[in-house]
Parts: structure tokens; C-alpha cells; sequence
């Protein structure tokens, strides 16, 4: 629901690899042929051309829109080029991963969906001595709520750009923008803000290219268009105006126009509320109140949201997030959120955060990411995969983790890094 159709973003994590970076030796390994959970999901197992460290990685993939087949998305699978596996693999991982058994907004699925496929890995292959999850965008809440609920099962997790603190406020974040959108451009998107016609959704990506972008950034409408960036809290770059919040334009309507019938549909609802919001950011904020519409949101849907899509705040193993603090589609507070919300309750397990200064969804490099995989690594006091990196990665990208780490007050080979002081003794 929540994730913008485009996924060039959650791709990789707009990682800038190639293949070069990973050393040569390393990135063979052995993948089954895919095959269908009896939910309907479409899963892969990737084993390590060497020795299996008896660990499982498992990765969970962002937002699909709607309108996208069931399948696995190949180009979220991918590290710049490299398939998400072989990283692991190389560092001697078993990895899997999955389609989830439907597209649009799959949260309660793609659970269900990664709970069936540890128990499939353990038939097919054995019982893992760890489970660690790496999830990004819709993946990253998954993810979370797993390792809230299931400590018994996977042992820590990285949650990258994901809505952790309220998947009600990530509803309200991506409607306030579509209804704010019609005030400040009204009649440019065909039909209500919530009702798109068929002919539009089919025909969207063409639409937005050639018709909305362009009265977008149109000379005379930059004083709407920054109103309504303003009012609507959507991050852009000052000094790459038209780029990013041509990313930013394309990311928050799209949901609204391919996926809002479907979130309906999946929570028994309608979602989005407004009914008491104040707006304000605009050139003449009581006009603006007057003009913008107001929802109420369903009560079974509210109902739905609150218990199941609602993270708890007490992660009881390690957790590592991940969030550009310009964040357009998922906003960077709602990572902050979960953090207050953990500290607040006391967690058995404080999250560990890494923010990275930068405009995008998901737009972390190579290193930001595997560097926070190690870290969760040596949470959970699992330092043995460590000791593959040098045969594992290329010597340029051994510097890019390295200088990652130093960034974050992580000096030294990874190897030796200390587990942080704060966490409590790790339990089996």
C-alpha cells in the first residue's frame, strides 16, 4: 500500500555497485529452482558455493504495486547489478527469500508468507542455527513486527526506511499529499482523490510523465507547488529542486492512484482520517482549511490497523534501522518514532539506529547497508561471518565499508568491533 509502483529507489537501495565490487571467487553459489509456498507465494533458496555457516539470511523485499503480478521482484533483488544472495552467500549465508502471495499492500501476507518459508528452509535444508531478516520499505515493517513477535525464530533483524512507529500516520502522510495535491492543482488528476478511474491506473505512469509532472513544474505554478510541498511536509533537495521532487511528485500520488483501492479492500475499509487536522504551511492557511475535504476512517479498518499492522516498540533482539532523513515516501519520523516508543517502554533490546544524510527512499549505498548487517551481526554475538570479508569483497569495497563504519564511530575490521555496551547478554 504504502510504497510508491516506482522501485527504483527500493531497488538494491539505489545501490552504486557493479559487478566488480565483489570479489570474483565469491560470487558463485547455488540457487534452487523457484517453487510456490501453498499460500501462493513464489519463494527462491539460494546455498553458499563453500561451507554453510549454519546461518539463514533471509530478505524481504519492499512495496509491489497492485497492479504488478505476483512474482519475486528481481529488481529489488539485487545489489547493483549482484543478486541480494550472492553478497550473502559469499560471507557463507544460506539466503531466502519470496514474492509474498499477493501484491499492493501484502503486510499480514508477507509474515505468514517468511514464517512458512523458515519452516520450508528447515525441511529442505535443516534448522539454521540463526535466522536474521533484512528488510527494506514495506519489507523493513515486516521484519519488525517478525522479530517482535517472534523472538523464538529469528534472532536480530535490519529494518531499512520502513513505517515502524504508526502505520496510521503513514496513511495519513500519503493521503494528506494526494488531497493537498487537488487543492493546490485542482482538476489536473482525473476523478476524486480517493476514487482514481480504471483508465487512469492502467495508463498512470504515461499520465504522470506527460501531463502531471509537466503543469507541476511549469514556471507559474512553482508558488503552488511549494505550497504544497510545504503544507504537505513532502523533503526535497534545495540544490537539486527539480529532480527530487520530481521523485517526490511521482512517489506519493502514485499510491493513491494504483494502490488505494486495494489498501481498502485488504484492511475491510477505508482508511485515511483528516476530520480534525489543522493544515498550515500555505500563503493563507484559514482559506486552505476551508477548501481541503475531510475523511472519516472506517472503523474495521482502524480496528485492522491497530492489530495487526501496529508495531509494539519492545524488540526482545537485536534490531539495527536503517533511514535517509529525507525520506519522500516514508518519512523519516517514523523511524524516530519506533526509537521513542522503545526507549519509552523500556525495551528488553534499545533498537540501534544509523541515519544517513540523504534524499531518497531507500537510497543507501552498498556499504551503508552491509555495514549495518554486520553491526546486527555483532548484536546477536556472531562474529563468524566476519572473518569472510576480506575473501568475500574487493578491496575497494572493503574501503567503502570501512570508511562507512568510521562515519558511525565504528573503527578497525569489523571483526573486532565490540558488541554495544547497552545490550544485554545474548540469550539462545
Amino acid at each position: 500500500m504504502i510504497f510508491s509502483a516506482h522501485t527504483r529507489r527500493i531497488s538494491g537501495f539505489s545501490l552504486l555497485l557493479s559487478l566488480w565490487l565483489l570479489s570474483p571467487a565469491s560470487v558463485s553459489a547455488a540457487c534452487d529452482a523457484d517453487a510456490r509456498q501453498a499460500s501462493g507465494s513464489i519463494y527462491r533458496i539460494c546455498m553458499p558455493a563453500r561451507a554453510w555457516n549454519g546461518d539463514l539470511m533471509i530478505w524481504a523485499h519492499g512495496f509491489q504495486a497492485a497492479n504488478e503480478p505476483v512474482s519475486i521482484p528481481e529488481d529489488q533483488n539485487n545489489f547493483g547489478g549482484i543478486p541480494v544472495n550472492a553478497v550473502f552467500n559469499a560471507l557463507g549465508f544460506a539466503f531466502a527469500t519470496n514474492s509474498f502471495s499477493k501484491t499492493g499492500l501484502a503486510v499480514n501476507q508477507g509474515r505468514r508468507d517468511l514464517l512458512d518459508l523458515v519452516e520450508i528452509f528447515r525441511r529442505k535444508k535443516g534448522t539454521p542455527r540463526r535466522v536474521y531478516l533484512l528488510g527494506a520499505s514495506e519489507g523493513a515493517l515486516i521484519s519488525t513486527l517478525l522479530l517482535e513477535q517472534h523472538p523464538e525464530i529469528f534472532n536480530a533483524a535490519v529494518a531499512a526506511c520502513g513505517p515502524l512507529a504508526s502505520f496510521q500516520s503513514q496513511i495519513n502522510y500519503l493521503g494528506d499529499a494526494r488531497l493537498l495535491f487537488d487543492v493546490f492543482f485542482p482538476g489536473l488528476i482525473p476523478g476524486g482523490a480517493f476514487s482514481a478511474p480504471r483508465a487512469l491506473v492502467d495508463n498512470w505512469r504515461g499520465y504522470l510523465d506527460q501531463v502531471v509532472l509537466p503543469a507541476v513544474h511549469d514556471s507559474g505554478s512553482r508558488p503552488a507547488l511549494e505550497q504544497w510541498l510545504a503544507v504537505a511536509g513532502v523533503p526535497f533537495e534545495h540544490g537539486d529542486f527539480q529532480a527530487t521532487v520530481r521523485e517526490a511528485v511521482g512517489d506519493v500520488l502514485s499510491y493513491a492512484v494504483i494502490n488505494q483501492q486495494d489498501t481498502i479492500d485488504t484492511l475491510g475499509g477505508f482508511p485515511y482520517e483528516n476530520l480534525t487536522r489543522a493544515y498550515s504551511g500555505s500563503t493563507d492557511d484559514l482559506r486552505l482549511n476551508a477548501l481541503v475535504p475531510r475523511y472519516g476512517a472506517d472503523a474495521a479498518a482502524r480496528r485492522e490497523i491497530d492489530s495487526r499492522y501496529t508495531t509494539s516498540g519492545t524488540p526482545r533482539r537485536p534490531l539495527i534501522t536503517l533511514h535517509t532523513l529525507r525520506d519522500p515516501l516514508v518519512p523519516y519520523s517514523q523511524t524516530l518514532g519506533y526509537l521513542q516508543r522503545a526507549w519509552a517502554a523500556g525495551a528488553e533490546q534499545q533498537p540501534l539506529h544509523f541515519p544517513v544524510d540523504r534524499f531518497g527512499h531507500c537510497n543507501f549505498s552498498f556499504a551503508e547497508v552491509l555495514f549495518a548487517v554486520l553491526v546486527m551481526l555483532v548484536a546477536d554475538g556472531n562474529t563468524g561471518a566476519l572473518q569472510r570479508l576480506d575473501q568475500a569483497l574487493a578491496p575497494r569495497q572493503l574501503a567503502q565499508l570501512r570508511s562507512t563504519a568510521q562515519h558511525h564511530g565504528f573503527g578497525g575490521s569489523p571483526a573486532n568491533w565490540p558488541r554495544p555496551a547497552w545490550l544485554p547478554p545474548r540469550g539462545d
